[in-house]
């Protein structure tokens, strides 16, 4: 039987400190039935873990044994674990603007209004292009470059970011596409984007991306276990590379509900929080987009009745998925292996809406 605040409930009381039951933080007692019976009907297909917090403290847990993978290499079937590493896909692309919202607080990296193309000044030929010339630095977090470029749907074709990640110079790749418009007339889910961001703050630390995430988001968090995988120039990628555990992740997560610190201590500036939730892009017909996260709001009904709950969101391939709801205090992590379904973004959407938003009491 799945039970709620993550190990059997007879042991709950020797769970440590931040651990707390559904009920007893505004969601009813019914959570682990909820998710059981969505368990039974089979629509949770090769998903493989769970984390759901509220007000700070864990109130589910479940993993599972599923297939898996590590950037497109089999690893076949593995019995998933609270410290198992799972690649995050494109969830890593949010992390990467916290990471230059971080780098931007020290005085690291430029402002999102300077101009993008002067910050590669090593690649000449794309700042003869009068529309990349105006392409600024918010272009790139608000993914309106205007590039050519196909990611959207990754299980039907191959992706430019795959190509990406094989070029020799991923920045010259990235910065020779055509252009398909003018700069911010549109949306286009471009992981180029995230690797200029990348290239930008690590030339800025002075290290590379993976370094600084430890020491300025990942420790501070405590979150000791990760990796991040490279392309085959060896540059971490950007776009898709990183792993985290479920719990991590929803760490992350909590971070945002407390206005980016941790215990107490400012860890993303604030301001870049805001903006970062700022909506600047119309992404699909349910989110915006901001600084490299997805926006938007669930009809959520109550005890107090039926209100509009605001989310923030970072998704990737095969099922992740990270919601944090900053005004409820909760934040929901998921990790799954549906890297080439369509209807990947069923099963975790499905635990979203059916087991906690329809659990919510207060």
């Amino acid at each position: 039987m799945v039970t709620g605040a993550l190990i059997p409930q007879q042991a709950v009381a020797e769970a440590p400190p931040g651990f707390a039951a559904p009920e007893s933080v505004g969601f009813s007692a019914a959570v682990p039935e909820r998710f059981e019976a969505l368990l039974a009907s089979g629509r949770l297909q090769n998903v493989h873990g769970v984390v759901a917090m509220r007000k700070g403290r864990i109130v589910f847990e479940h993993y599972f044994a599923g297939t898996d993978e590590i950037w497109g290499s089999p690893l076949g079937t593995v019995a998933f674990k609270r410290d198992t590493l799972h690649d995050m896909r494109s969830v890593t692309k949010s992390v990467v603007g916290l990471l230059y919202g971080i780098a931007l607080g020290q005085g690291r990296v430029p402002a999102p209004d300077q101009f993008l193309i002067a910050q590669f000044p090593e690649y000449a030929e794309p700042a003869q292009d009068a529309n990349k010339a105006r392409l600024t630095i918010a272009h790139a977090l608000t993914m309106t470059l205007a590039l050519e470029w196909n990611d959207a749907a990754p299980w039907k074709n191959l992706p430019t970011e795959a190509a990406m990640e094989r070029a020799p110079d991923r920045y010259r790749f990235i910065l020779e596409r055509p252009m398909l418009g003018a700069p911010g007339k549109g949306w286009i889910y471009c992981g180029g984007a995230t690797a200029l961001l990348g290239r930008l703050i690590e030339r800025g630390t002075g290290i590379d991306l993976h370094a600084f995430a430890k020491k300025a988001l990942f420790e501070p968090l405590g979150i000791s276990s990760t990796e991040w995988s490279k392309g085959s120039d060896g540059v971490p990628s950007a776009a898709s590379g990183l792993r985290l555990t479920p719990r991590d992740l929803a760490c992350i997560g909590q971070m945002i509900v407390e206005g980016g610190k941790w215990a107490g201590r400012p860890i993303v500036p604030a301001d870049w929080l805001e903006a970062s939730f700022r909506p600047a892009a119309i992404a699909d017909d349910a989110a915006y987009f901001g600084y490299h996260w997805y926006l938007g709001e669930f009809a959520v009904t109550g005890r107090v009745g039926t209100f509009g709950a605001k989310w923030v969101g970072a998704f990737g391939l095969g099922g992740q998925r990270l919601f944090v709801f900053p005004d409820l205090e909760f934040v929901l992590a998921v990790t799954a292996g549906n890297y080439s379904r369509q209807d990947q973004w069923m099963p975790p959407y499905a635990i979203l809406r059916e087991v906690f938003l329809a659990s919510l009491e207060t």
